[in-house]
This record gives C-alpha cells, sequence and structure tokens, in this order.
C-alpha cells in the first residue's frame, strides 16, 4: 500500500524515473515517511488505551522496595513497555531514587526505556522486518537487564550528586483513575499528539538522510566506509552514533538504507543502539543528577556491550 502510494505520486504523477537518484530518494522519502506516521499514530492510540494508567508515578510506585533479579526483570519490562525519552531521565532517576530502588536497578530502566519500547518495534518489524525487531529487542534487554549487575558492582552511589539523595517528593496519593471509554480515548488521543509532536522531526530528518543514502550514495562507498564488518567497523560505528540524537523511531530509516546498501547487520544494530543510548545529548542530560564518574563508567558499558553486540551479528552472519 505504502509502495503503490508513493508510485504514483513520485514516478507516475512526478514523472520521475525510477532508474534515477532523484526518483529512488524521494520514492524512499515518500514511502517511508507516510509508513512511519501512520504506524506510529495508530500503535501509539492503541497503546495509549492499555497504558493509560502507567504514569511515571504508578512506575515508580510498583518499583518501590524492589530488589534482586525481579526488580531488575520489572524495570526492563517496564522500560520497554513506557515511552519516556532521555528528557524524562532526570525526573525519572531521582523518583527511583526517593523511592529506594537500587541505583543498578534504576540504570537498567534508564538503559532499556529510550532503547526498546513498542512503537519502535513495530515500526522496525513494518519498515525492515520482525527478523531485525526481535533481534534488536533481545539485545536490548540483554544489555539493560546485564547493565544493572555490572553497574551495581562499580558502586555508584557515592557519585550520584547530593543534592539527588536530599530530594523528598513526597508520597501523595494518586486519584482513582478515570476508566471510562471516553477518557481513555482522550488519553490515547493526547499521547498520540504529544509523542508524534516530539518526534516527527526526527522522522523526517531520519527519512530523509536514509532517501539521501539510497538514492545518491553508491553501495561501493556505502562499502568502504561501513567496512566488510571488521571489529573497526562496528567501533566507528558506535562513535558515529555518540554525537547524533534521534528517537528510536527517527533512526530506523536511515538503518533500512544502510542495510540495503550491504552493510552487515551487527554494525547497523551497534550504530542504531548508540545514537538512540548513547548520544551525547543523553549524556548531557544524565549529568545534571550524576557526577563525571558514573556517567563515565555508564557510558563506557553502553559503548563496550554494542560493540560486543555488532562483532556478535557480524561473526553469526559471516558464520551462517
Amino acid at each position: 500500500m505504502f509502495d503503490a502510494l508513493a508510485t504514483l505520486l513520485v514516478f507516475d504523477l512526478a514523472g520521475l524515473s525510477p532508474d534515477s537518484a532523484a526518483g529512488a530518494a524521494l520514492h524512499f522519502f515518500v514511502m517511508d515517511v507516510v509508513k512511519i506516521l501512520v504506524l506510529l499514530t495508530t500503535v501509539i492510540y492503541l497503546m495509549g488505551w492499555l497504558r493509560a494508567l502507567l504514569t511515571p508515578e504508578r512506575v515508580r510506585a510498583m518499583m518501590k522496595g524492589r530488589s534482586g533479579p525481579g526488580a531488575r526483570l520489572m524495570a526492563v519490562g517496564l522500560g520497554a513497555v513506557t515511552p519516556f525519552c532521555s528528557c524524562s531521565s532526570i525526573p525519572l532517576f531521582i523518583g527511583f531514587v526517593e523511592a529506594g530502588i537500587p541505583l543498578g536497578v534504576t540504570l537498567s530502566f534508564l538503559i532499556a526505556s529510550p532503547m526498546v519500547n513498542q512503537v519502535a518495534v513495530v515500526v522496525l518489524a513494518g519498515v525492515i522486518g520482525w527478523q531485525m525487531a526481535v533481534i534488536y529487542v533481545l539485545t536490548g534487554l540483554t544489555i539493560a537487564f546485564v547493565g544493572g549487575y555490572v553497574l551495581q558492582a562499580f558502586r555508584l552511589e557515592r557519585w550520584v550528586e547530593a543534592y539527588v539523595w536530599q530530594i523528598r517528593m513526597g508520597e501523595a496519593q494518586a486519584e482513582a483513575p478515570d476508566t471510562s471509554l471516553r477518557a481513555r480515548h482522550d488519553y490515547a488521543w493526547n499521547e498520540v499528539r504529544q509523542i508524534v509532536g516530539r518526534i516527527w522531526k526526527y522522522v523526517l530528518i531520519g527519512v530523509g538522510i536514509g532517501a539521501l543514502i539510497h538514492g545518491y550514495v553508491p553501495e561501493d562507498f556505502v562499502a568502504r566506509i561501513a567496512g566488510d564488518g571488521s571489529v573497526l567497523s562496528v567501533i566507528v560505528a558506535v562513535l558515529a552514533g555518540i554525537p547524533m540524537y534521534s528517537d528510536a523511531v527517527g533512526i530506523i530509516p536511515v538503518a533500512e538504507a544502510l542495510l540495503g546498501k550491504g552493510v552487515p547487520v551487527g554494525t547497523v544494530l551497534a550504530f542504531m543502539m548508540a545514537v538512540i543510548a548513547l548520544s551525547l545529548p543523553e549524556m548531557l542530560i544524565l549529568r545534571k543528577v550524576v557526577q563525571w564518574p558514573l556517567l563515565g563508567i555508564f557510558a563506557g558499558y553502553l559503548a563496550v556491550s554494542f560493540v560486543l553486540v555488532g562483532i556478535t551479528f557480524n561473526a553469526l552472519r559471516s558464520v551462517l
């Protein structure tokens, strides 16, 4: 459907040739923008009905006083189903600390929340395919779960800013939620407006970059830049993702274009994860509540994890 619409607009009505760079790029752009925005609106609305009761305050209450493997699994699971991005990192971090949740569990949540969410998964599956979506989700959840144990071993509490420990957010009782159909519709539609309104520009930028790669960048050039899946190429991919900032949805069309040009799947996965969870803006936001040593260890763990993911999947590709 989306391909047919793009073909009608770009090739039939606009008269561009599918063999031209401009035609291929514009077709990619129109098809992916329409596809992603339709998927975004639909999935966010449907999930809004189910998530009408899952506010940041309720997430904090559910996690309060929990520790151990069960708490980490819950943290990773909640991070995957909640739409909180880096802009929510500070209030969530403070709320978790105030609620007595171990720092390792909190960091597991902060890794999983921006990197894995149901909206990005559905869009990723719709644009690239379910196999890639499943691989991305499983590796992201594993990194978040294991990260809680690894990071906790460094006793990072000493590097949380002093004012965070002093904050008392209170224990106000939440009002009984309105579960009527009208209230759920209003909540779901408000979710659509807020989330799509926040990330549409990243969608356009991401699809625009992907369209340029798809239409104008020769495959042999991409192959030379991205390498053949070696360790060095994966490290470069992670480093290249750090200065960028994008929502998980916005980077998907770039990944689609890179895969289409023959870049190994492990390299693409490492790049995606670095852009979403290891970006410089994300780290600067977290710096407001933690000191440099904690931030460095946190970023270092993510970087090493993403490189290992890239190397592993590139190796599996060559074996299989």
